[in-house]
């Protein structure tokens, strides 16, 4: 089997649990799903490789969560790379797929193509966004930057927002076969305690980077212990393992935790998704009058905008947007 293969567990989300350490997890493989968020721009090696953590973050802990409609991830800072955000849709019916989208911001001319992406970012925070839907209020945590890497930058938002003790093994990059195209592939694994077993205050202080909590500071006794040996056993995990073709997730888990007694649960597929639209489009831009679209209109009569996340292009007329087109008086006047 080649990795240009489509294989059974390419883009799912795998959730299990360790009975015997109280502790839950998801194992992910991205593979198509990743190729066509990138596929909709033209990154540097180093952006798609923070594109590309980001979206397996955001898969293993949309997973996790009963989403009504979207968790959103973005990472900001004041380094070349600016901005990554990804958003993830639950399924909207039983057996469906989750759709994921993603898309980074960087100033091309301060861009370090052999610097580690993570560096790139520079200082800034990391937040995660829950939204239900219309009827429910969004909810919204933050955590500065911190740890070297994106995937500890979660564990560490885990730990302060949720008191949770969570953890992350991530591997991502691009592979080829002979006579094959060069596609982009990512694995990993999510490890997180339950939070029936995790005190309500955490020790203090943290002993992370700046002082932030880790996942040990939220633990003691033998929920500590339990957590510091699943932690053992998944530093033992290879690149290969989390992302090849040759280790299906449920040998994979039966390989690391084994005397754990991991038991799985059904698998959600993921899939890219973007939920652009002219209407949606049209919606945005009606908060605008007829002089700001006035501005907006190019030389050829029309406006145009671009979805930074699929790059579907819309044009439009400037004389159905807006205030007047929507029968409204403008409050600017």
């Amino acid at each position: 089997m080649t990795l240009g293969q489509k294989i059974a567990w390419d883009d799912t989300v795998l959730p299990f649990q360790l009975d015997r350490s109280d502790i839950r997890g998801r194992v992910a493989r991205l593979d198509g799903v990743l190729d066509q968020v990138l596929a909709q721009h033209n990154y540097p090696p180093s952006v798609e490789a923070a594109v590309a953590e980001a979206a397996l973050l955001t898969a293993l802990i949309g997973q996790t969560i009963d989403l009504r409609w979207k968790l959103s991830l973005q990472i900001r800072g004041d380094g070349p790379l600016r901005m990554i955000a990804t958003d993830y849709y639950g399924p909207t019916k039983e057996r469906a797929p989750a759709r994921m989208r993603a898309y980074a911001s960087y100033d091309k001319d301060k861009l370090h193509e052999t610097a580690p992406h993570f560096e790139q970012i520079g200082k800034g925070y990391f937040a995660i966004l829950i939204d239900q839907g219309n009827d429910m209020k969004p909810y919204q945590g933050i955590t500065p930057l911190a740890g070297g890497s994106l995937a500890a930058c979660a564990g560490t938002y885990f730990a302060q927002s949720e008191q949770l003790p969570t953890r992350f093994s991530l591997t991502y990059g691009q592979s080829q076969e002979p006579g094959q195209k060069i596609n982009w592939r990512a694995g990993g694994v999510m490890l997180q305690h339950m939070p029936k077993a995790s005190p309500l205050m955490a020790k203090d202080p943290g002993t992370g980077e700046g002082g932030l909590l880790e996942g040990h500071d939220l633990l003691e006794g033998d929920a500590d212990e339990n957590w510091a040996r699943a932690n053992i056993l998944l530093d033992t995990v290879e690149e290969i393992e989390m992302i090849g073709p040759s280790v299906s997730p449920t040998d994979l888990l039966v390989r690391l935790f084994h005397e754990e007694q991991p038991v799985v649960y059904d698998a959600q597929p993921v899939t890219f998704g973007c939920t652009c639209s002219e209407q949606r489009v049209r919606d945005s831009l009606s908060i605008y009058s007829a002089k700001d679209l006035a501005h907006m209109t190019k030389e050829d009569g029309t406006v145009t905008a671009d979805c930074q996340f699929c790059g579907a292009h819309y044009v439009l007329d400037p004389k159905t947007l807006g205030f007047e087109a929507e029968g409204l008086d403008d409050p600017l006047k």
